[in-house]
């Protein structure tokens, strides 16, 4: 009998350690092949992070996501690297590669590059040329606007039944995911310590690291940060129309620019109201075809000369406001003839669409929704939904559990940056999550919008995030903060 149980007990421990040797272990592979070309006399590693696509499937297979470990400038650079990867979701890290130069973090420790699953560069790439194309389609003047639900839902459910078919397991493209791949990179090339550079969507990234892998994050940079717990697309149309509010204000308060454009905020909700009953007629050439093709533009198509700006242009609005109401279309004809070139392949939307309709639209309510459509009359008709219900029930992914959708505390040093005409991320989120995050600093950047760290025509914003990863348990001052100003507006 005690032979018996002892080769029973020696079977499990041998079938243990099979299990044991044959689990999946991530690694890094160094790659000679990289995304992009590196300008020479930069020093880095490029390789790929292998993982499992799904955790908590063992027979998962696995995918890999690209890496650029890119080597200080310092002969003496400190230990503790900085892992940055960027928005969206959806978008790719690995187009800031051949600009390393330009970036100051560089000047102090090593700088990870860091590519989220799904999107381009990542094997695979939830690539959605269908969305691409329905969205060239959907802009084209003879598209009516009955015909766009179906020409979307028609776009999502071919780009899902695609990919399917490819083995893709939609589920496992989201932020735990992504955290998780981090956290295994981490680990993979034995860091310690590190600190976290995220911008925009990628902060919820951050915010999961903080919340379940805390040990090793040394400080966090989060630019326009986006709360787990805001629900995006209950506040959307608030967002922009508090910007659109906020800076007209300040055109009333400059003598110069309310001198060139005096009323210049009611004149205008006026001409977008008057634009949805009666629609601006616009005539463009489409440089593919030579022909004239007429758009009919209602409020919730002009705002976009809000929401489509950029912080470089932003002294520029209330002189293209009012070339507007004096009915000079220039600017207008430029932005629509833009609409004739193709949106591209679609790269990182099928990423874009599992992390949405996960961690997004489930915590939507929709009577919140229908309050913010009905809340400004000025843009009536705009949807402030990312993706409509038909959109997410089509691509059918599982909802996250309620935890995604709570406010994260701790004690760990985060810099959070905002733009002050940011109307996707606002600065007012900051300020509530700075309350939650007992060791941090808030810098809100005068006339600036979304993401000050990427605005290459001023690096303040880059400089004071720099300086914090020298020193988090300071506020950062750098001497370009004081020059940082609400706008000089052009007036003529």
């Amino acid at each position: 009998m005690k032979i018996f149980l002892s080769i029973i007990l020696i079977t499990l421990l041998s079938s243990c350690y099979g299990q044991q040797k044959e689990r999946f272990r991530p690694s890094f592979t160094v790659s000679e092949s990289t995304t992009h070309k590196i300008p020479d006399g930069q020093d880095f590693t490029f390789g790929y992070l292998e993982v499992l696509e799904n955790r908590s499937n063992p027979s998962s297979k696995t995918i890999k996501v690209p890496v650029y470990i890119f080597k200080s400038r310092s002969k003496n650079p400190k230990p503790d690297p900085i892992l940055y990867t960027v928005g969206g979701p959806g978008y790719t890290s690995m187009r800031a590669a051949p600009y390393m130069r330009s970036y100051q973090y560089l000047d102090d420790r090593d700088f990870i590059l860091f590519e989220q699953r799904g999107t381009q560069y990542a094997q695979p790439n939830l690539a959605c040329p269908e969305w691409s194309d329905a969205v060239y389609l959907s802009n084209l003047s003879e598209m009516r606007d009955d015909q766009l639900d179906s020409l979307f839902s028609s776009a999502v459910r071919d780009c899902r039944t695609r990919l399917a078919d490819q083995g893709i397991d939609l589920n496992a493209y989201n932020t735990n995911e992504i955290a998780a791949d981090i956290e295994d990179l981490r680990k993979v090339l034995g860091i310690g310590q590190y600190n976290l550079l995220t911008l925009s969507y990628s902060t919820k990234i951050a915010q999961v690291l903080i919340r379940d892998y805390p040990e090793a994050i040394r400080s966090v940079v989060m630019d326009s940060p986006l709360p787990l717990e805001v629900n995006y697309d209950e506040r959307s149309l608030s967002n922009l129309m508090e910007t659109v509010n906020k800076l007209f204000k300040h055109c009333s308060t400059d003598k110069n620019c309310n001198d060139a454009f005096p009323n210049l905020k009611n004149r205008f909700f006026e001409y977008l109201k008057d634009k949805n009953n009666n629609p601006l007629t616009v005539v463009v050439e489409n440089p593919n075809t030579k022909e004239e093709q007429t758009f009919y533009l209602r409020g919730k198509d002009i705002i976009t000369v809000f929401s489509s700006a950029y912080t470089g242009n932003v002294p520029e609005i209330p002189f293209e406001v009012s070339k507007l109401l004096n009915n000079d279309l220039s600017s207008v004809k430029q932005r629509l003839s833009n609409l004739f070139t193709a949106s591209g392949n679609g790269n990182g939307q099928g990423m874009r669409l599992s992390v949405w309709c996960a961690e997004e639209f489930p915590f939507v309510s929709q009577e919140k929704v229908k309050e913010e459509i009905n809340r400004y009359p000025e843009i009536e008709g705009i949807s402030p939904m990312v993706f409509q219900p038909e959109i997410c029930s089509i691509w059918s992914v599982e909802k996250v559990g309620a935890i995604e959708n709570m406010p994260v505390k701790s004690d760990i040093p985060v810099l959070f940056i905002s733009g002050e005409y940011d109307n996707e991320t606002p600065p007012s989120w900051a300020t509530e999550m700075q309350k939650r995050f007992s060791e941090s600093f808030h810098l809100i950047f005068k006339g600036w919008m979304h993401g000050p760290t990427t605005n290459w025509s001023n690096p303040c914003a880059m400089r004071a995030a720099n300086d914090f990863f020298n020193d988090p348990e300071v506020r950062p001052n750098p001497k370009c903060l004081k020059n940082i100003r609400t706008p000089k507006f052009r007036t003529e």
